[in-house]
């Protein structure tokens, strides 16, 4: 029973875990063994096997016992590793804090705990979130895992995309490509990710799940270790809308340890069954018909405006006029925010601290120098750049007045009567890593967000779906973008789309190293 679970929604397995229908002891082993048998995903940097099976321990004691149980109770979770876990190892895929465990629990890790959740681990990232493809993390690149779904194989790859050697796998998109690959792979039923100018719903789009950046204040940063302060809002990566609606809902509210969160109280909600698209309006940009952008991914825009439009809703193009300049200027604040964030990073309190026996000031860039990766420091230097005295007007003071345009685009737009924004989440499907890496960091940055840091800079709540195969047998997203604090009616939306397009779910025995000794039998038994 526990195994063919692992297929299950969120809501469908925590049904059946407070019914007794399925052990969480037993759940929670299955899915560390699924992570033990996809371990070439690079998708964990630490697996708390004595941690999860301790909780969901835990939760079976509470269910014989006739306790009360949390939302999650017993549900196999992850955790991006930027946000604090108390007593568990806490990295930002770099090696600047390897071997630091933090003494506290970010509010939404603690909340999950709250729930009875159970935690799996710490998912694989870009160096400090800094990137579009989870491949500059220290501890390795994240594998997608429809690089060796059938789906993929049977229509394209190679024969020797399967071999770990070889670098022809597909990228998870970042920066949380940890907790899409996790979540998209079956061995977790949720996991948390970090947005502050699309990584959630980027790896989302490309791994074929669900990826929701809330409303900014919506959920409480505490504990996230912050790229952008006035951006970065925790992320939810799920296999369906209606499970990213209920993980939203053991998370928002507000915390008194972040004053950035509202102070109006927030009510969980239910999405309805019946929903009647005659009720809303969606907007199409046509600013995101952006060069570069895959036929494909086109088609499937147009040919899901169509399906609104017979279902009865209004559609109607739109103009986001400054949206050309969103992407330059949110690198510009990005960068900002990254060399104020970054100068706590200096080895001298924790985290990596060089050897080097000279003055203080040689001591921290020889630590800054060995241990943070060469995006991080360019990003530092950028910044630092923008916020020298005779540039901090024509850089930083600029780009805070262009984002100012940004956010009444989006404002104009929803007063014209617009309910939803309908756009593409990326310009292409996943690339294969010896494609991806032939551009740099900055370079790929700029390409994998133009279609959703708009949101970051508008504050506004989105989420990328999955919608279709490509030609090739991968996913492809878009993007839904509502008013800020309307997360009933964008995920509402985006619950109607989903049952309209039926995504395909990842072949599962797919997913199974390919160079493992498990048998076709064992594999099977996983799901059976």
């Amino acid at each position: 029973m526990a195994g063919k679970m692992l297929r299950a929604s969120l809501r469908e397995i925590s049904a059946a875990l407070k019914k007794g229908h399925v052990s969480s002891t037993e759940l929670c082993q299955k899915c560390l063994s699924l992570i033990k048998t996809t371990k070439f995903l690079n998708a964990y940097i630490t697996v708390t096997e004595d941690t999860a099976l301790n909780q969901a321990q835990a939760s079976e004691e509470r269910y014989r016992q006739g306790q009360p149980l949390g939302d999650l109770d017993g549900v196999p979770v992850a955790v991006k590793d930027n946000f604090s876990t108390a007593g568990i190892e806490t990295t930002c895929a770099s090696k600047m804090l390897k071997g630091y465990i933090p003494p506290y629990n970010a509010t939404v890790v603690q909340k999950l705990l709250d729930q009875g959740a159970v935690l799996l681990g710490k998912t694989n990232l870009d160096e400090f979130a800094m990137g579009s493809g989870s491949t500059d993390g220290a501890f390795g690149p994240v594998r997608n895992p429809w690089s060796y779904s059938r789906q993929y194989r049977e229509k394209c790859a190679p024969t020797s995309c399967a071999q770990h050697e070889d670098t022809s796998w597909l990228i998870t998109g970042g920066s949380s490509g940890g907790s899409a690959a996790a979540v998209s792979s079956f061995t977790c039923f949720a996991a948390l990710g970090s947005d502050s100018g699309g990584s959630t719903r980027n790896p989302a789009s490309l791994c074929g799940v669900v990826g929701l950046k809330p409303t900014y204040g919506l959920i409480s940063r505490y504990g996230l270790i912050p790229l952008v302060n006035s951006m970065d809002v925790p992320g939810i990566l799920t296999r369906c809308v209606e499970d990213a609606a209920a993980v939203l809902g053991v998370l928002g509210g507000h915390d008194p340890k972040d004053s950035t969160t509202v102070q109006d109280p927030f009510c969980q909600f239910q999405l309805p069954n019946v929903i009647d698209m005659k009720n809303f309006c969606i907007g199409v940009p046509k600013e995101y018909n952006a060069p570069g952008l895959s036929s494909e991914i086109l088609a499937m825009w147009s040919k899901a405006a169509d399906l609104f439009e017979k279902a009865g809703a209004k559609v109607m193009e739109v103009s986001l006029p400054h949206t050309a300049h969103s992407i330059v200027c949110y690198h510009v604040l990005c960068a900002a925010d990254v060399a104020s964030n970054m100068a706590r990073f200096d080895g001298l309190e924790y985290g990596h601290c060089s050897s080097a026996d000279q003055s203080t000031e040689a001591l921290i860039a020889a630590t800054r120098r060995e241990g943070l990766n060469d995006v991080v420091r360019g990003r530092i230097l950028s910044g630092n750049y923008f916020l020298l005295k005779q540039n901090y007007d024509n850089y930083f003071i600029k780009a805070q007045k262009v984002r100012r345009l940004i956010a009444t685009d989006f404002a104009k737009v929803f007063r014209s009567g617009v309910d939803i924004l309908l756009t593409p989440t990326t310009l292409n499907q996943a690339m294969s890593y010896q494609e991806f890496i032939k551009e740099d960091n900055r370079t790929r940055s700029a390409q994998d967000d133009i279609f959703t840091q708009a949101a970051n800079m508008a504050g506004l709540p989105a989420v990328s779906i999955p919608a279709a195969l490509s030609g090739e047998g991968l996913p492809i997203g878009l993007q839904f973008i509502g008013r800020a604090f309307h997360e009933l009616q964008l995920l509402t939306v985006a619950r109607w789309f989903e049952k309209q397009v039926q995504f395909p779910v990842l072949d599962l025995e797919g997913i199974m190293d390919p160079l493992d000794s498990v048998s076709h039998q064992e594999k099977s038994a996983f799901f059976s």
